[in-house]
């Protein structure tokens, strides 16, 4: 996309010239604040909720001189790989019929992207995504058509049903109450964005979904625009929570959209979370949790409930950052 010029008209008048001096001494003192207050943080990642280890290993590979892209794939493969982490990847809570199914989206600096949805039998979703995005013409591959793409690819077959969700489903089946629980253990759904040392941008998004979800039941976390959207020009968002409502709003592209329009990722969060709760006014019984950077490293957050927070690991340090939310404690 060329970016538009604009040409300064010429031929300052002679009251103009003897008062220039003194307005050019508060113009470039204005001048000079602003570039400070928009200086670049490069490199930078950042991550929903408090997974530390997740956001060490992206800091790992971008403090390395690494590619923003490949920070994201090894960074949430750690929470993909963490049996004890029963929201993403192996040992994830498995759907109604006791199938654990992954979903997951991948997007680079190029605009380019590639996800995988419903996959079954496979660790790393997101690496799966990842060869969606660079080795197929497509962006999507669901259900048996992903997984029999990642064993084309050379992925092995996984057993991702760990014995403490398996106990657990079979708890669940005695009542069979489908519910939507707000900050599951506090924490959920790994969405990831990074900037490298050039300044390119890209983000990731990996989850087994809903605990005990209709079979074949997808949310936004890999649909690019709902879970997951990257402009390189403008900055990324990722969600965490209650998919189905992402989706309604196509809330990450809606906050790189409002970003785009002069809004600070806070902002942008705060206006994506209050797009949600306009269409469900009675509700409160559902969380959803967005995160944005933008182009210069500038951060935000919101969420519906309290409870919500992102890790941050940039050369200012490594810290989790509590959200601000929609309705206080």
């Amino acid at each position: 996309m060329q970016r538009r010029k604009f040409i300064k008209k010429s031929g300052l008048t002679t009251a103009s010239i003897l008062a220039a001096p003194a307005l050019a001494s508060c113009k470039d003192d204005k001048k000079i604040e602003a570039t400070t207050q928009s200086q670049t943080i490069k490199p930078i990642v950042i991550c929903t909720w408090d997974f530390m280890n997740a956001s060490a290993k992206a800091w790992e590979v971008l403090s390395d001189g690494g590619r923003a892209i490949d920070a994201i794939e090894q960074g949430v493969k750690v929470e993909e790989d963490d049996a004890n982490n029963q929201t993403v990847g192996t040992g994830g809570r498995p759907d109604r019929d006791g199938n654990v199914t992954l979903d997951a989206c991948i997007m680079d600096a190029a605009g380019n992207c590639g996800a995988v949805l419903a996959l079954q039998n496979i660790a790393n979703p997101i690496s799966v995504a990842r060869k969606v995005m660079e080795e197929t013409p497509h962006v999507m591959l669901a259900g048996k058509g992903a997984e029999q793409f990642a064993y084309e690819k050379g992925f092995e077959k996984a057993n991702l049903l760990t014995e403490k969700s398996k106990q657990e489903w079979l708890e669940w089946k005695k009542t069979a109450n489908y519910e939507t629980p707000i900050n599951i253990e506090n924490h959920d759904t790994i969405g990831m964005l990074a900037i490298d040392k050039n300044g390119d941008i890209s983000g990731g998004c990996t989850t087994s979904g809903m605990a005990y979800k209709l079979a074949g039941r997808v949310g936004d976390s890999p649909i690019i625009g709902a879970g997951l959207f990257v402009d390189n020009t403008v900055g990324g968002a990722t969600a965490t929570g209650v998919g189905e409502e992402v989706v309604r709003t196509v809330g990450s592209f809606l906050i790189v959209e409002l970003m785009r329009q002069g809004k600070s990722p806070q902002e942008a969060c705060e206006e994506g979370v209050k797009r949600i709760m306009e269409k469900n006014k009675d509700r409160k019984d559902f969380q959803i949790g967005f995160i944005a950077m933008n182009k210069n490293g500038e951060t935000g957050a919101y969420c519906i409930h309290s409870g919500f927070s992102y890790r941050q690991y940039s050369p200012k340090g490594h810290e989790n950052i509590e959200s601000q939310s929609f309705f206080q404690k």
